[in-house]
């Protein structure tokens, strides 16, 4: 393991969540975790392991190449980029923010780590990159790059500077491409904690389009411990799709938690799609399957339940 790792938006969800489990299990690295703290980031979520000895926050922003540089100059060997807007009904009303700290927040990290000469460099992504599915099928690391929101497109341009610096200059750059997140700590405006804060308060619960799209999902933990293996065994110069399989269509989801919740299925209220909305993401994940050993630990059926009652005490809580 490596002596000193940088994760940046370690106060977002999959951040947050990442950190939880790796500070406790590797107390003899240092995790710096630097976050700008914009309204989707919560430093809460990291109050048990705040006092740990190999933990330490600073507030800052990958977009400022001076902060970056500081960091990184002070012995950092792996940086993990979980910072990035990821909201894609964000992206489309407001997308600068997006290619600004998705893009060149992802630039600054590449130099800086360039030229220190860090030792391995995870660029946290997305099945997003690789556009719409059709019914069958499935994407694999060599699926070409379709975007079709700027979100996605953000973070594919982000995911091929990493490829680009691994190619020209022999960058020791690692990317991650990963299906739906479900878990604790996730934002609100996010499609699972919203079904839940709305039917709690019976109130209608918005389902785009006809809710047919089909995402694969993965509960927040499997994906860490997905991310763990591939920062320490990952084959620099590699993307590893993580997926579970797990498929189902947004109305069955919701119909799902509304279902744990003992609420009426009469609380789905469908609206106007948004634009370019992708229809069906699937990913083969055999690389890190077969050459990581990675396996997801929870099923949908349980790990849903768990994170519905999550959000249940924590609703109440707030």
């Amino acid at each position: 393991m490596f002596k000193n790792v940088l994760v940046t938006g370690g106060a977002g969800f999959i951040g947050s969540n990442f950190l939880l489990y790796m500070v406790p299990r590797y107390p003899r690295t240092k995790f710096v975790n630097l976050d700008q703290l914009t309204y989707a980031a919560d430093i809460t979520r990291l109050e048990e392991i705040e006092d740990y000895p190999n933990y330490s926050f600073m507030r800052g922003d990958i977009r400022n190449q001076e902060t970056v540089n500081q960091i990184i100059q002070e012995g950092v060997e792996a940086v993990i980029n979980f910072a990035a807007h990821s909201h894609v009904d964000r992206s489309i009303a407001a997308p600068r923010d997006f290619i600004d700290t998705n893009i060149s927040g992802c630039f600054h990290l590449l130099e800086a780590a360039r030229t220190c000469k860090i030792r391995r460099f995870l660029q946290v992504s997305t099945d997003e990159v690789y556009g719409s599915l059709g019914e069958q099928g499935y994407f694999s690391e060599d699926s070409p790059l379709a975007p079709n929101n700027p979100y996605a497109a953000s973070k594919a341009a982000a995911d091929c500077l990493v490829r680009s610096y691994c190619k020209t200059y022999g960058f020791p750059g690692l990317v991650t491409r990963c299906t739906n997140n479900y878990g604790p700590r996730q934002h609100r405006e996010k499609f699972i904690p919203t079904v839940i804060f709305k039917a709690l308060r019976d109130e209608s619960v918005p389902i785009y389009g006809d809710g047919r799209q089909i995402r694969d999902w993965i509960y927040v933990e499997d994906h860490c411990r997905a991310l763990e293996q591939v920062l320490l065994a990952g084959k620099p110069g590699s993307i590893y799709n993580i997926g579970t399989n797990e498929e189902k269509t947004n109305l069955e989801l919701a119909g799902s938690i509304l279902n744990i919740l003992g609420k009426s299925p009469a609380l789905l209220h469908f609206v106007k799609d948004r634009p370019g909305h992708d229809r069906r993401y699937a990913l083969a994940a055999g690389s890190i399957r077969e050459e990581l050993g990675w396996r997801p630990c929870y099923a949908l059926e349980l790990a849903l339940t768990l994170t519905v009652n999550w959000y249940v005490s924590y609703f109440k809580s707030v």
